[in-house]
Order: C-alpha cells, then structure tokens, then sequence
C-alpha cells in the first residue's frame, strides 16, 4: 500500500516533466489507486472499546496532567510539586496531545461501550454497558459535542504547556475534570444526583 502511495505521484510528475500524457497503464493504475483511496478514507476498524479507551489511554494521559500540579503538607512544611525542566514540560505535552487525539477516536461510529463480559458499573448509580451504548445512539450528536470538549480543553493543556504556564495548566485541569465529569454524567450515571449542600 505505502508502495503505491509513493508511486502515484512519481507517475504523474514523470508524465508532467516529459510533456506528455501518461501510458494508458499507467494513467489506469493512478485512476484504481485514486479509486482505492477514496474508498478505505472512513472505514475504521473500531476494535478497543470506549471501555478500553478510557482505560488505556485517557487515564493514562489525563492523571499525570492533573497531578502534575501538587502541594502536599506534612508536619515538615509544604511540599509543592510543579513542572520545572524542560523534560517535564515535554513529557506533559506528550500526554496533553494524545489526550487532545485521543477525543477523535471516542466519536468512530461503531465502537462499542465494552465487551460483552465487562462490568461498567463499579457503583449503582453507574448504567451497564448496554444502556449506556443505547443512550450514546440515541444522543450521539451530543456525544460528539462531550467528545470535542474533551478535544478543546486538551488543546488548551497543550498551549498552558507551550507556554510553560503552570497557573493556567492548573487551571485547564479544571476544565478537563469539566469535560469529562459532563459526559460521564450524561451517558454513564445520569440518574445520579449530586448532593446540593
């Protein structure tokens, strides 16, 4: 495929370089590969699910993000914990931007909530993975709006970190917590009342 991909182009500056049309063959190969492409744009193969996704990859990035920014207190005095050199600071944006892509892959149609043996459902306010796949279906232009605020606050992670700003990093982490509690609220415990004080 990568073969064919490069060819394409060597193909049709050879022909534009020479001054002439390219060979029947050739002109039929650019138009098949053309043909090929097209075709395979949008078909994804979805295989983890949000389940999975969430686990493997969100978790991941989202944690080292908001712990990034600490103050522990002890009897010695307080402690703070802040990005200070240039590999922290890399290694945050590192999580920032899979964080900020990784909002893509939640909205490819045709993943599922989880396998068919997972739990989702750790507290009994929390839906089980068919009932939060039905809603998903049922709101899915709302689900892709949590999605893209996931996606938004991200890119504003990844900006506080291009700045080395570590209040507006501690900030963004606020909105990220924002993003992801709503779509949580929403899809997999919206029964859940939160206490009003």
């Amino acid at each position: 495929m990568q073969r064919q991909l490069i060819s394409i182009p060597l193909v049709a500056l050879l022909a534009i370089a020479s001054g002439c049309n390219p060979q029947p063959d050739a002109a039929a190969a650019v138009k098949h590969a053309g043909v090929a492409l097209s075709a395979n744009v949008n078909n994804f193969k979805p295989s983890a699910t949000l389940q999975e996704i969430m686990l493997s990859v969100i978790d991941p990035n989202v944690d080292p993000i908001w712990n990034s920014i600490s103050t522990e207190v002890s009897a010695e005095g307080a402690i703070e914990k802040r990005p200070e050199t240039d590999e922290d600071w890399a290694t945050l944006r590192n999580h920032a931007v899979s964080l900020r892509e990784v909002s893509n892959l939640l909205v490819i149609e045709g993943r599922a909530v989880a396998h068919s043996h997972a739990n989702t459902s750790s507290h009994e306010s929390e839906l089980q993975a068919h009932a939060i796949q039905e809603l998903i279906a049922t709101q899915w232009p709302e689900f892709i709006q949590r999605a893209h605020a996931l996606h938004d606050a991200a890119n504003l992670a990844v900006e506080a970190i291009d700045e080395k700003n570590v209040d507006r990093l501690e900030e963004v982490g606020g909105i990220i917590e924002h993003a992801c509690e709503s779509c949580h609220s929403q899809f997999w415990y919206p029964g859940d009342k939160v206490p009003v004080n």
